[in-house]
């Protein structure tokens, strides 16, 4: 039986995958009580793409896929909240909940925001909420499914990862600079860290090589870990051309 929940949802034009490690600034007030109900709970939030074609109560909605994220440090700096955060299940969403009020450029929130355009305290946003809403969250939530990632990679699967990262690594290094005999050493001993027979290895080769946004996403949408391996060794070839 699939394994599911409710996650608090942190709506971004950036993507997370399993095993990667984030670190995002938080100052927004939806997000700082999201934030507050994470470590009080000690709860994961949803990382996850932004649909720009997708609305809930005025604030822009999320993509079907996103990836589990749990908060590894916490510091807090004035108004600012600084966390770092690691990428743990993949997930699609079911059910999205809408937050409890609309954004601060709607009609009904605008006499809220100063001249100054300083931002309100939560307290004075909260009483905004009307007393017959279901919810007084002020930012997006939803029921999610976690998808089932608990296999190990094949022989095959390690080798292949072993050998195109190895191709690409050395790439990097030729480019850089960096000494042959340094070079094959820093190769090995990142390939031995990255690869293993765990599933999350395919991530972690991702996290390491892809940056473009649109890519990692479609790797958080496949629907299983063959085709995660296949989409991944396609881009990794590619790139190793």
């Amino acid at each position: 039986m699939a394994d599911t929940g409710n996650l608090p949802l942190f709506v971004l034009p950036m993507v997370l995958v399993p095993g990667e490690i984030q670190s995002l600034r938080i100052f927004e007030p939806r997000y700082r009580q999201m934030l507050d109900d994470c470590l009080l709970d000690d709860k994961p939030f949803g990382m996850i793409m932004t649909d720009p074609l997708s609305f809930h109560n005025g604030w822009n909605g999320p993509r079907a896929f996103g990836c589990e994220a749990e908060i590894i440090s916490h510091e807090t700096k004035g108004s600012n909240h600084f966390i770092e955060f690691v990428g743990r299940r993949r997930f699609k969403i079911d059910r999205v909940i809408d937050p409890a009020l609309p954004p601060f450029e709607d009609e009904s929130m605008a006499d809220l925001i100063p001249e100054m355009g300083i931002l309100p305290d939560l307290e004075t946003i909260l009483q905004r909420i009307p007393e017959d809403s279901e919810h007084s969250k002020l930012y997006l939530s939803a029921e999610v499914t976690f998808l089932d990632d608990a296999h190990e990679l094949t022989a095959f699967q390690q080798t292949e990862l072993r050998a195109t990262l190895n191709g690409i690594l050395s790439k990097i290094g030729g480019i850089l600079q960096i000494e042959k005999d340094a070079l094959e050493d820093w190769i090995e001993d990142r390939t031995e860290m990255v690869i293993d027979e765990s599933s999350s290895s395919m991530f972690a080769v991702a996290a390491l090589t892809v940056s473009d946004p649109e890519y990692k996403y479609q790797l958080l949408s496949c629907p299983d870990l063959k085709e995660v391996f296949l989409q991944l060794t396609r881009f990794l070839a590619e790139m190793d051309v």
